[in-house]
């Protein structure tokens, strides 16, 4: 497996990790709507939450939640409601992105709740 399929395997750990310890619910894990991709889908008490997950081995380049742009944005967007749909809810929503840094000396993973709003 190439390193940066292993990075991000372990940035989902991580993030599942982290998203375990704050009591959320998880539904499901790298979710398929045809071509759309979800990470995380979970729930946070009664609020359905879709998560991005964006690791990097550095900032150089600027913040791993930078990469997610307004186009993932919109493929989230319709992955989620595909599955809102597929599920017959009716919960709120939330899209939130964890973005994880992985290096030899540290693990920094931030939580960026209501990362973005879905406009279309």
């Amino acid at each position: 497996m190439a390193d940066h399929n292993e990075l991000g395997k372990l940035g989902e750990e991580l993030a599942l990790k982290h998203l375990r310890s704050k009591d959320y619910k998880i539904l499901e894990l790298n979710w398929h709507f045809g071509r759309e991709e979800i990470d995380i889908i979970a729930m946070d008490g009664e609020t359905l939450v879709i998560i991005e997950v964006k690791t990097r081995a550095t900032s150089w380049f600027g913040e791993p939640e930078f990469a997610v742009t307004r186009s993932k944005q919109k493929a989230l967007v319709r992955a989620a409601e595909g599955y809102i749909i597929k599920n017959n809810l009716n919960v709120d929503t939330r899209f939130d992105i964890i973005s994880i840094i992985i290096t030899p000396h540290e693990r920094k993973v931030d939580h960026i709740e209501d990362a973005f709003y879905p406009t279309l």
